[in-house]
């Protein structure tokens, strides 16, 4: 017999501003003890010294966790001008200072211009990407560096907001996988001085942006409904996706996990509603005119 599950039975999305100085997952797990969720996870880390945007999906939320680790992200971040560090951002021992050549408008746009559109990454070594199963950052800090392989990724805006003689504040909108530390130190290597992330904040990940996000402040002081209505649709974070409607007959039988006949669209994965517009699960197109379940809701 299968052991019941702790906690509530809650599902939706909770758009919490993390804030400075926590893990990603320390703040997910402060989340779902506030809910008493039986089962909680984020879209998505942010470093300790990031805040910003982190999506919390409860309950059934959590099967279309995925898509949103998927979509697009914008930050904002400020670049500090003459010092690399061992992470890329202030939390790290100095490599090295040098000194910044004198900077105006004109010189920084021509630099950033070949950091926009596709361009090609190395991941760092502070990271929690993972070599024979052990996260990099665990090996960098025993001193030890492994060889990583360059990834494409896409800069849709790189945007010059200020500037002073030693940093750069910057808006970035990138593909998934995109580390803005490595495009700040990268930047900070075309200019010939070196630089390092000072300040991280995610304002969106696609297609939430932070008007409903929530500071963890507010979030522990709220208790029961006023606590769940902070919650968003689970099908809020799918609104990319075409939809289709199912009749009672069909929607019975994509519950049980069969194939429909149907007319779809021409996407690579579809949102799926009953008659009465209840948010059923995501399929995709199977052959001609055959609707196949992906990631099905069951709602207790």
């Amino acid at each position: 017999m299968a052991r019941r599950r702790k906690g509530r039975a809650i599902s939706g999305i909770l758009l919490l501003d993390k804030p400075l100085g926590i893990s990603s997952n320390r703040a997910l797990q402060n989340a779902k003890h506030q809910y008493q969720a039986q089962k909680a996870g984020h879209t998505g880390s942010l470093d300790p010294l990031a805040t910003g945007m982190l999506p919390i999906c409860f309950g059934e939320a959590t099967k279309i966790s995925s898509f949103l680790l998927d979509s697009d992200k914008t930050y904002l971040t400020t670049a500090t001008l003459g010092k690399t560090t061992t992470t890329g951002d202030a939390e790290g021992e100095v490599l090295a200072e040098k000194a910044v050549p004198p900077l105006d408008e004109a010189k920084i746009e021509s630099i950033l211009s070949h950091y926009r559109g596709s361009i090609t990454q190395i991941p760092p070594m502070y990271s929690a990407l993972k070599h024979q199963g052990k996260p990099l950052y665990e090996l960098a800090r025993q001193g030890i560096e492994i060889e990583r392989k360059q990834r494409h990724v896409t800069i849709h805006q790189l945007e010059l907001l200020s500037f002073t003689d030693t940093t750069l504040e910057l808006k970035v909108e990138c593909s998934k996988g995109t580390y803005i530390r490595t495009l700040v130190e990268d930047i900070g290597n075309s200019l010939g001085c070196g630089a390092f992330v000072s300040m991280l904040h995610r304002t969106q990940v696609n297609p939430f942006d932070n008007k409903d996000m929530i500071s963890w402040d507010a979030v522990e002081t709220l208790e029961g409904n006023d606590l769940d209505n902070l919650l968003l649709p689970i099908d809020s974070g799918l609104s990319q996706f075409p939809e289709i409607t199912l009749d009672d007959k069909q929607s019975v039988a994509l519950l049980h996990g069969q194939a429909i006949q149907i007319a779809v669209p021409d996407a690579s994965y579809i949102r799926i509603y009953n008659q009465k517009r209840v948010f059923l699960g995501m399929g995709i197109p199977d052959g001609d005119n055959v609707l196949k379940p992906k990631r099905i809701m069951q709602y207790q």
